[in-house]
């Protein structure tokens, strides 16, 4: 296995909902478990312990809800960047992403040749997203 890098984003009880949208928009397989299936009970016990996301596109996206107890702050630390030269896909899930949310740039061409666009998704998430214009795509 090789290494990768990936997004892990914690939530406030919305960890599931936010991988079903995500799973929804991106496709894939999506496996998630709950503190609840390793044995813990209480208040936690229906949260997300850990949820990963793979899609055919070869992204992988990981999430679980912040345990009671620990501090949650959404949105505030972390962006997701989706780039790349598939620019139907691109498009797509941006315009997907963007549903219930806030488009903050619109998906546009860029001085440096690329389209690019941001946006806040409906759980407060900023995601980028650059499409390779021409001249920066691999020859």
């Amino acid at each position: 296995m090789t290494s990768r890098l990936n997004p892990y984003i914690s939530f406030d009880g919305q960890a599931k909902e936010a991988m079903d949208f995500y799973h929804a928009v991106l496709g894939g397989e999506l496996h998630s478990n709950t503190f609840g299936e390793y044995g813990a009970d209480g208040p936690d016990a229906d949260k997300v312990m850990h949820s990963q996301l793979e899609t055919p596109a070869g992204f992988t996206l990981m999430a679980a809800d912040t345990p009671q107890g620990m501090e949650h702050k959404p949105g505030d630390n972390i962006s997701i960047s989706l780039s790349g030269d598939d620019a139907d896909n691109l498009r797509g899930w941006f315009e997907k992403l963007a549903d219930g949310g806030r488009v903050t740039m619109p998906l546009e061409k860029q001085i440096w040749g690329d389209e690019f666009g941001m946006l806040v998704d409906r759980f407060g998430i900023a995601w980028l997203v650059n499409i390779a214009g021409e001249e920066n795509r691999p020859s």
